[in-house]
This record gives C-alpha cells, sequence and structure tokens, in this order.
C-alpha cells in the first residue's frame, strides 16, 4: 500500500474503477472515469492539481495497493465544505477481481480514515449501492451508520404520450406556492446531504431577483404544479444539466395518499411529454419511496445509494 501519485497513477485507477464496476457503471459513471483519464494526461493539470488536492473535491488524495508495479486496489479521499467544516468522502474503493477477499479494501479504507482524520476532518462519509451487502458490511464494521438512501432514476422525453386521464391539473407553480414547495423540498433534498449534490434551490424560488440570476446562468429552469380541487399536491422543477440534459427536482408531503401518488405520476409524465428538446432527464429521490409510480411514469431505476457516515474521532 503507498500514497495515490497523481502525476502517474490517474489513468491506472480509472482503468481499476472501469473494471470492477462495468456492470453497473452508467454514463455518468463513464464520463466519470473518462475525465481521469484525460485529467492523467494532462501535466498542466497535474502540475495544477498537485498543489490543490486538498482543497478541490476531486478524487486527487488516497492509496493504492500495488503487486508487481500492478495498482490492483484503490480508496480516494475526496475534501467538501459543509458550512464551513472539512468533511471527507471515501469514493473509488476498487479491488481487482484477481485479489479479491484478502483485505484489500478494508486495508485501503482503513487507511484513508486514517488520512482524514490526521487532516482533521469533521465527518467521513462514503456511499454504497444497496445490491453490495459485503460492502456494507464492511463499512459498518468500520463505523459507518446509514443516514439515506438515494434513488437516481432516469427516462427518455416522449411527446407522443398520453396526458394521465385525471381531475388533477398541471399548471405553472405559481409564487403562491412557494412555501409550501420549499418545505417539500427540504424534505426531499435533506441538507445533511446537500454538500455533495450542491442543492441549491435559491434559483427555483419565485421573484425578480431568482429570475435574474437564471438569466445570468443561462438556466432555463421550467416548474409545475398539480391541483386538484384548488389544493396543492405536488410541485416538479426542471434543470438544465449538461449539453442536453435535465435533472428534475419532486417535491411533494410523503404521505403516498391516493392523490400525492396521482399528482406525482401526472408531472413525471407531463416533464416527459414537455421536455422534448432534452435527451435525458434524471430524478433523484429517497429510496424506496413512491417507487412503483415513479416507474409507471416510464422511469428507470439506475441504481439505489445508501449514505453512510462515521465519526470522525474514532480511532
Amino acid at each position: 500500500m503507498r500514497p495515490l501519485n497523481m502525476l502517474r497513477d490517474l489513468s491506472k485507477v480509472a482503468d481499476l474503477i472501469e473494471l470492477c464496476f462495468s456492470n453497473t457503471m452508467d454514463n455518468d459513471g463513464q464520463r466519470y472515469v473518462n475525465d481521469m483519464r484525460k485529467a492523467g494526461r494532462d501535466e498542466g493539470f497535474l502540475r495544477w492539481a498537485n498543489h490543490v488536492a486538498e482543497t478541490t473535491s476531486m478524487p486527487l488524495m488516497g492509496y493504492v495497493w500495488e503487486e508487481k508495479d500492478r495498482i490492483v486496489g484503490n480508496a480516494s479521499l475526496i475534501p467538501f465544505r459543509d458550512k464551513g467544516k472539512r468533511i471527507h468522502l471515501i469514493a473509488n474503493v476498487a479491488t481487482h477481481p484477481d485479489y479479491r477477499r484478502q483485505g484489500i479494501a478494508r486495508a485501503l479504507t482503513e487507511r484513508v480514515m486514517q488520512q482524514a482524520r490526521e487532516k482533521n476532518t469533521t465527518a467521513l462519509w462514503l456511499h454504497v449501492r444497496d445490491d453490495n451487502p459485503g460492502a456494507v458490511k464492511l463499512y459498518e464494521d468500520l463505523g459507518f451508520h446509514e443516514i439515506a438512501r438515494r434513488a437516481a432514476w432516469t427516462a427518455n422525453p416522449d411527446s407522443t404520450l398520453p396526458a394521465i386521464d385525471s381531475d388533477l391539473r398541471i399548471i405553472p407553480r405559481h409564487a403562491d406556492f412557494w412555501t409550501q414547495q420549499r418545505d417539500w423540498l427540504r424534505r426531499v433534498y435533506p441538507d445533511g446531504i446537500a454538500w455533495y449534490h450542491h442543492w441549491s434551490f435559491n434559483s427555483l424560488r419565485p421573484g425578480f431577483w431568482a429570475w435574474l440570476a437564471n438569466l445570468f446562468t443561462d438556466s432555463e429552469i421550467a416548474q409545475w404544479a398539480a391541483i386538484q380541487h384548488g389544493e396543492l399536491a405536488a410541485t416538479l422543477s426542471s434543470a438544465p444539466y449538461g449539453r442536453r440534459s435535465a435533472s428534475l427536482f419532486l417535491a411533494s408531503a410523503g404521505e403516498s395518499t391516493v392523490r400525492e401518488v396521482e399528482a406525482v405520476k401526472s408531472l413525471l409524465v407531463y416533464a416527459r411529454r414537455t421536455l422534448r428538446h432534452q435527451s435525458s432527464l434524471s430524478l433523484d429521490f429517497p429510496g424506496g419511496e413512491m417507487t412503483d409510480t415513479i416507474a409507471s411514469a416510464g422511469f428507470k431505476l439506475r441504481r439505489t445509494l445508501i449514505w453512510m457516515r462515521a465519526d470522525a474521532t474514532r480511532e
């Protein structure tokens, strides 16, 4: 085991990550691996990164496991800031298939946990797929406990979809709905993990200043509300993500009433029918919540991640 040397290891680590996770890697994951390879070939970037590894939210710190001059294990340590406090995310924990069940992943994870504590971190975080019980057990043994589950959904727009036959009405989000929408957004997208996703719902606020900020950032934000008998049932917001993709932010009470279920499905189908200029739509939502409803609107579950946190002071 030795520290990651970003000047020569990034491309090799990218190869290892792709090998270990190719069966579950989506387009974002492949883009991430390709960006690592590109960075590993950019001497100017590497010189810059060598000076900012402890301040940038990129996988530029960590440890690798080497056998016969071949990297067969990796664990990255990524620094973040949460309300001014330093926290660290453990990521890219991977072991080559030929070297598994030898304790490499555990040893690397323990070492980057120690590295984070040496840097006076206030919290240690990681996320793991819910269909990887072996890894979940490993992290629990190391002192991590579950904080949240997040499901990643995707769908393709389809302007030919029929509208949902319902007495619900889908209308543009009105400013009067903001207080309720904001409270629902805080429930669905909790502050506890906002440090990673950089959720900031200021751009969704009604008013001139939000409109002006979106104008300057060229953000084409669309928002809708589902109304039944004059009462708000759910809201949905669309924000650009990349060149031709959009991220959806669904807000509801989480009570799974008949009205709420119908509202969620109607909004998601409406988004698929309306956002025809996008190539794909993505939705991040609490794992296990509204699963059948979201699927019935034509969204596919990409993965569910368990977010885990460990005490920064534990040795």
